[in-house]
């Protein structure tokens, strides 16, 4: 047997090191050739590192959440043959020897809490369906429980020894202790609504969520920020879409708000160059941009990410609404490309039928501005003397006031107010 080293990679782009931000097998475990062993992250994208080799794992490189440079050692597997260690056999041995203490303190401890486990599972059935109060289980001497949850069955006046834990090794979670309760009547909701909580769940900010972190905390501090929200009548926006859709919508894809902002930025910016803009503020230069790269905010499980539609100048309505779709569903999958998320030079946000009255986004460094859109509502409105019904939406923006006036984004806001309110002028060149 011997022993085979796996290190970070070299991902290319200059990256000198990369966050460990989750494993995919633990100390102890089998695994096969391409088998992923643990996802790493840069500051562009996610990258999945599989096993190039058969074997047990018998050491793991750090905890998730801690950075690793390129060339580290990511894992250790004990393979049939020699392994890729440059050390006599002898050597080998004793390294494998080493290494072995942390796999048997996992086996150990896996055997130490089987007992707890399998009393926990060794009484009566689960009670047939959840409207009905649970069959007695044996008692565990000892059950497993963290303090939060040992305190809140305490207080529940709940005795964890006659509880089943569905948690790791018949660990007692909170779930448990909600379905216990619907169990014996009433939903879990309504008894413990007026419970006292005083549990406490410390959540380490890693990974994606970390970086979310620190580039808007790099914004705030770096970047002046000012915020310009202006209401948009979208009355007629809305009857264009809806016709748009029912005409092309089965072939050519239906249209959300989205592209035709994005349309008509594209066409502001042709005057506004110094908003479609990048600031390099340590080397004091503002690089203005041609082409308009929109970056387009979008939520996933992991957080926040901002693909890039490139080119939006040169799309129509169907070609942005096609492209926004297609990274929408790359950042969600956990398939974007690292080149499909950085190179914006203007973002749009927007949060839906969440959007709120007025937003202040924070802009994407080292962009200079940043559009938000709020939901759409109806109002009553006066029009030639009349009280009529329209669509209203504000658009909520900042920007960088080091490099852009207020006079320059007000204006800029109000010529793309001027092509969302007659949308014809969103297909005049």
């Amino acid at each position: 047997m011997g022993i085979h080293v796996i290190k970070i990679p070299d991902i290319g782009e200059g990256i000198a090191e990369v966050e460990l931000a989750g494993w995919h097998v633990k100390v102890g475990d089998t695994v096969v050739e391409d088998q992923p062993l643990a996802d790493v992250m840069t500051d562009k994208a996610t990258v999945e590192i599989p096993s190039p080799v058969a074997g047990t794992v018998i050491a793991r490189g750090g905890d998730v959440g801690s950075f690793l440079a390129v060339g580290s050692e990511l894992m250790r597997l004990q393979v049939e043959g020699a392994g890729n260690q440059k050390t006599d056999a002898q050597a080998d041995v004793l390294q494998e020897k080493s290494l072995k203490p942390a796999a048997q303190a996992d086996v150990l401890q896996e055997k130490s809490l089987k007992p707890a486990a399998q009393a926990a599972s060794s009484g009566a059935d689960e009670p047939s369906a959840p409207d009905t109060a649970p069959v007695a289980q044996q008692p565990v001497e000892h059950p497993l429980a963290s303090p939060a949850v040992r305190k809140r069955a305490s207080d529940l006046g709940i005795e964890l020894r006659f509880m089943h834990g569905t948690g790791p090794a018949g660990r007692i979670l909170h779930e448990d202790l909600d379905a216990y309760l619907h169990g014996r009547g009433g939903t879990a909701a309504a008894r413990t609504s007026y419970i006292e909580r005083n549990s406490e769940d410390a959540v380490p900010v890693i990974g994606l969520r970390r970086q979310i972190a620190q580039k808007m905390q790099e914004a705030k501090r770096h970047i002046p920020h000012f915020s310009y929200v202006e209401e948009i009548d979208v009355t007629e926006l809305e009857d264009l879409r809806t016709q748009l859709n029912q005409k092309w919508g089965e072939q050519r894809g239906r249209l959300t708000v989205l592209p035709l902002l994005a349309r008509a930025m594209a066409i502001a910016l042709r005057d506004f160059p110094q908003i479609n803009a990048r600031f390099d503020d340590e080397a004091g230069v503002v690089t203005r941009y041609g082409a308009v790269h929109i970056g387009i905010a979008t939520q996933s499980k992991a957080g926040l990410m901002v693909p890039v539609l490139r080119h939006a100048e040169t799309r129509d309505l169907w070609s942005i609404g096609a492209e926004i779709s297609r990274l929408a569903q790359a950042v969600r999958s956990g398939k974007a490309e690292r080149d499909e998320l950085s190179g914006a030079t203007i973002t749009i946000t927007s949060l839906g039928a969440l959007g709120g009255i007025a937003t202040t986004p924070v802009i994407n460094r080292p962009e200079v501005a940043i559009v938000g859109v709020n939901r759409i509502v109806e109002r009553p409105m006066f029009r030639n003397g009349t009280v009529v019904a329209r669509k209203l939406m504000n658009l909520s923006s900042s920007f960088d006031h080091r490099v852009v006036d207020g006079i320059d984004a007000a204006e800029f806001i109000q010529a793309v107010r001027m092509l969302l309110e007659q949308p014809a002028m969103l297909f005049v060149e």
